[in-house]
């Protein structure tokens, strides 16, 4: 079967959208979320979506499949929050495991159906590393500003229980995303490599930081240089951006970060930025016609969505993308 690393000197690929909106669709009642494994749980379970790919395994399993229809080459496993420091929330650190063993097989499973129909265009799996719910560079309490809400090694001891559930469950990659925090994700990282060496393995690693506003900084402080410069020490499949900002707002952090990086990139933006209500407006056609932008310029190798994109905005991403030629990094020049 082809790999990942062929496939992105072919083309553009199509990363998937939200899950969350997705889900919101469906909506879920506590007992749904609950199940009948987790009907007498003492914690509130509505709201923990990654929990669904136990009791609801069949809807995370229609999700993947309506995105690979719609033209995703790879689709994110349902484990954003994974982490047992995410997983406190609902005193279920005991199942980090499964919740990613579990989520990556079932992604896995819809990936080789439509791999097997289509075997020219095989489809992969990443899995989604989220940045918990902790900061391990700023305070939370801004009278104490030396205060550490979590240590280093706390997360990454959190990061590895999830990533080797995810490369037990079939992940055929793994992306540290959102990240609002490089030293977490540099947690996540220092996890990941201690995996690979331990099980003498050699899967790809997707980076996709957060530009949180204007200023062109991630949540911690970073420029786009500094972030991708602590990031780069060690060999990546792609950095990138995503979430936060809409394509139009991004493209500019984008373009810097391409003219900087031996490495493929990627983005999965917003459907532009939140109304007054939270909700986001931009259509699939408009999206669409900000993503080309991109690919006109030649500044991107993996394309998807983040917050409130669909299936019908990755369909209308696949669409473009198809036209134009993937961007060419240095040692593939």
């Amino acid at each position: 079967m082809a790999t990942i690393w062929q496939e992105i000197q072919k083309r553009i690929l199509v990363l998937d959208g939200a899950m969350g909106t997705m889900l919101q669709a469906y909506n879920f009642s506590e007992e749904d979320f609950r199940g009948e494994r987790f009907k007498d749980y003492p914690t509130s379970l509505k709201g923990n979506n990654d929990l669904l790919s136990l009791t609801q395994p069949e809807a995370i399993a229609e999700i993947h499949r309506k995105y690979f229809e719609a033209g995703a080459d790879i689709v994110e496993t349902n484990t954003f929050s994974g982490t047992s420091i995410a997983m406190a929330d609902y005193n279920m650190e005991d199942l980090v495991y499964e919740l990613n063993f579990e989520s990556a097989k079932i992604a896995k499973k819809v990936a080789e159906e439509f791999t097997k129909n289509e075997p020219n265009t095989p489809r992969f799996i990443a899995g989604s590393i989220g940045p918990t719910n902790k900061t391990a560079s700023m305070s939370p309490d801004v009278n104490d500003p030396g205060y550490r809400a979590i240590t280093f090694e706390q997360l990454r001891a959190s990061y590895k229980v999830q990533v080797e559930g995810l490369v037990d469950g079939g992940a055929d990659l793994l992306l540290v995303e959102t990240i609002f925090d490089t030293l977490n994700a540099k947690a996540a990282l220092f996890a990941i490599e201690e995996v690979k060496e331990e099980r003498q393995i050699d899967i790809p690693i997707m980076v996709s930081g957060t530009i949180t506003d204007a200023s062109g900084r991630t949540l911690s402080g970073q420029t786009v240089e500094a972030f991708l410069a602590s990031v780069s020490h060690i060999s990546l499949l792609s950095v990138g951006f995503n979430c936060a900002l809409g394509a139009d707002q991004l493209k500019p952090y984008l373009k810097n970060l391409a003219t900087n990086t031996p490495f493929f990139t990627s983005t999965h933006p917003n459907a532009g930025l939140p109304n007054a209500f939270g909700e986001y407006d931009q259509t699939p056609a408009q999206m669409k016609t900000l993503i080309e932008e991109y690919l006109q310029e030649n500044i991107v190798n993996i394309i998807g969505g983040c917050c409130g994109t669909n299936p019908k905005h990755i369909k209308a991403i696949a669409e473009v993308a198809n036209k134009y030629q993937p961007r060419k990094t240095p040692q593939y020049v």
